[in-house]
């Protein structure tokens, strides 16, 4: 029959490591709890309208001298277009832009400034909107700013952007004039981590599938998926 000093230092053993098990636990699951609270509560949303009813004035909301003009013909309230000025210009290390249509002079400012400063600007943007009145983008290209398009029959037509890998600005807008005062567009800014990652998984499989030396790898640009019958010339 065992001894009864160690049946009892046993059951203290048992306890104790139980005890320490279910402590654990507890201080586990709140530490869990306590994260997932701390991270619910540094995430924002915010949703931007247009048209709207002025144009915002870039070196009002851009600048640290503010605008030097005394009667100046653009906005110094805000509107959506300065918000959306407000989150490009605060990127600290990337923005990764990947829009249709790119022909607004003040945004494409930003980028190429942004550049200037050493950020990691990369564009993404379709072909077939290069050559369009406005075009921002040989301008990108001559101040050295990466910008990869689809080369295909097909649109490129996404409308993100992504600051710091951290920020996601996605919506219908396009970064042209009649988008900011004309059109009845939208625009949500996020930090939602499932939605930042899984745009800038898009992004990333995008800028590898218009890498000029992946065009003949690219599924994107195969002949294989024009559509039967499609009259479209070879893209060879």
């Amino acid at each position: 029959m065992p001894d009864r000093s160690f049946i009892i230092q046993s059951a203290f053993v048992f306890g104790t490591t139980l005890t320490i098990g279910v402590l654990t636990e507890i201080i586990y699951q709140g530490l869990t709890w306590w994260r997932t609270r701390r991270k619910e509560k540094n995430q924002f949303s915010k949703v931007l309208f247009f048209p709207d009813r002025e144009v915002a004035c870039k070196a009002h909301f851009q600048t640290r001298e503010g605008c030097s003009h005394v009667n100046c013909r653009y906005s110094h309230k805000d509107t959506s277009l300065s918000e959306l000025y407000k989150h490009l210009g605060r990127a600290e290390h990337s923005l990764d832009v990947c829009v249709f249509v790119i022909c607004c002079k003040d945004l494409a400012d930003i980028l190429i400034q942004l550049h200037k400063q050493g950020k990691m600007v990369r564009i993404i943007t379709d072909d077939e909107q290069m050559e369009m009145p406005g075009s921002q983008i040989w301008r990108f290209r001559k101040e050295g700013i990466s910008v990869r398009t689809d080369h295909s029959s097909f649109f490129m037509h996404h409308k993100f952007v992504i600051v710091d890998k951290k920020i996601l600005i996605n919506g219908s807008f396009n970064w042209t004039r009649i988008a900011i005062t004309g059109n009845q567009e939208n625009l949500l800014i996020t930090n939602n981590p499932d939605f930042v990652v899984a745009y800038q998984k898009e992004f990333e499989k995008l800028w590898k599938e218009f890498d000029p030396r992946n065009f003949n790898k690219s599924d994107l640009h195969r002949r294989k998926n024009q559509p039967p019958n499609s009259s479209t010339a070879s893209w060879d």
